[in-house]
């Protein structure tokens, strides 16, 4: 063995000290040859690259000991994603560009609705702040279906190993379940215009994101002038922040009804071993690839095609909403806002990068089917009961339209509208909490 392969040797024997030979072994059966490995990387021309690369494992393996996913990893390789093609810090003259924007969509969502603005400072991110502020949220998406498809990876290596993982094998699973979330995470830092782009809040608080990286680069080959494209944009960001300020129990459910579906998720054991074999255990970054492609069963139980309908009727009011309110305070001063509305309505009913990486995230597909269903049911309550009794349908979780409502939403709008408007919601509302109604006659002295 040459002095190249010898440093592998260093390189096992410091990382597995009397089981390095073993690990070597391991190595060979995958068809990882050392001295390939030691030509091809440079080590021998690079002076301190074997002690760079020896701390970079070290490091690596450390982060996933007694995890079940490498949460830090995923960190990393998240701003990684997100970092490439350059993520340049926003300037002072870019974000004051944006919150004007943001300042002039308030101003016109004024006029078409009457939900309070936020009165928190709009966010202007780069990339890498975008993931620093949303990871959190997509840990606690992600968290559950990480550490089953972990769980599940982990019995798999073993089995093929007979029970035993030497060394690096160890830190197999929990490296490359931490790429998988980090890969999505950056994957979706790169398209995300703010923190509502799916129809799900991933900020804790109801708060105004812009990304103008993303918005900027969207804006290319697009027959609509940039600054109409911002502003269009900023509405819609401002217009679901509204809503979610409006309805803080909505966040909830969302996320409620994700975790329920995760929690049902089942791994599809022969589709995970396939992503295995094809890809070999020897390198994380092609098996977590491999298991882009799905791993999750795809057949559902009752109980999650109940709540995906939930999910999807749920995105679509939203989405419906957003849209026709966006509508009316743009219509003044949009030009291009039919060529705008209806390329955002085919981004998201055909579903971009980001919603295909969210599928093999969690085995979802996080879209608002019956989109337009929904803009047309809140355009048609507006018109017929001004835009007060489409708001306050809002007000409880249980006013919404279900999904049947929404299939035959010309009648639910007809049942909405006999009789009244905004006041027959506040009354049935007030009959849903219990509320005494208020005294008819003359108050006595």
């Amino acid at each position: 063995m040459g002095d190249e392969s010898s440093q592998w040797m260093r390189l096992l024997r410091d990382l597995f000290g009397d089981r390095a030979d073993e690990a070597l072994v391991e190595l060979e059966r995958m068809g990882i040859d050392p001295s390939q490995l030691a030509a091809s990387s440079g080590v021998e021309a690079t002076p301190g690259m074997m002690d760079h690369l020896l701390a970079q494992l070290r490091t690596l393996m450390a982060q996933g000991e007694g995890e079940d996913v490498n949460w830090v990893l995923a960190h990393d390789v998240a701003r990684g994603v997100a970092a490439q093609g350059g993520d340049p810090t926003v300037s002072a003259a870019v974000a004051s560009e944006h919150r004007a924007a943001v300042t002039s969509a308030e101003l016109w969502l004024d006029a078409a609705t009457d939900l309070a603005p936020s009165t928190l400072q709009p966010f202007v991110w780069s990339h890498a702040e975008w993931v620093e502020a949303t990871l959190p949220t997509w840990l606690v998406l992600a968290g559950p279906v990480a550490v089953s498809v972990s769980h599940a990876l982990s019995e798999l290596l073993s089995r093929d190993n007979d029970g035993v993982e030497p060394g690096l094998l160890g830190s197999v699973s929990p490296t490359v379940c931490g790429m998988h979330v980090g890969q999505a995470a950056g994957a979706l830092a790169r398209e995300a215009f703010g923190a509502t782009d799916l129809g799900l809040p991933l900020l804790p608080e109801p708060r105004v994101a812009l990304v103008p990286r993303s918005i900027a680069e969207f804006c290319e080959g697009l027959d609509v002038p940039e600054d109409e494209v911002r502003a269009f944009l900023a509405l819609r960001e401002c217009a679901h922040v509204r809503l979610f300020k409006h309805a803080p129990w909505l966040r909830g459910q969302l996320i409620a009804a994700i975790e329920r579906y995760s929690g049902d998720v089942t791994i599809d054991l022969a589709a995970l071993d396939e992503a295995v074999q094809s890809a070999g255990m020897g390198d994380p970054a092609k098996l977590q690839k491999a298991m882009s492609d799905g791993v999750f069963a795809s057949s559902h139980t009752d109980d999650q095609r109940a709540t995906l309908e939930t999910i999807e009727t749920l995105l679509a009011l939203v989405e419906g909403w957003v849209d026709d309110v966006t509508a009316q305070a743009a219509a003044p001063h949009l030009a291009h806002l039919g060529a705008l509305r209806e390329m955002t309505r085919r981004r998201r009913a055909a579903g971009g990068p980001a919603e295909h990486t969210f599928a093999t995230l969690l085995g979802l597909e996080l879209r608002p089917r019956r989109l337009r269903d929904a803009a047309d049911m809140w355009a048609s309550l507006r018109i017929a009961a001004g835009p007060e009794a489409r708001d306050a349908v809002w007000s409880h979780p249980d006013l919404l339209p279900s999904g049947e409502d929404l299939a035959d939403a010309k009648a639910w709008v007809e049942a909405r509208t006999t009789g009244g408007s905004a006041d027959d919601v506040d009354r049935e509302l007030r009959e849903m909490l219990g509320d005494d109604p208020p005294p008819s006659g003359p108050i006595p002295a």
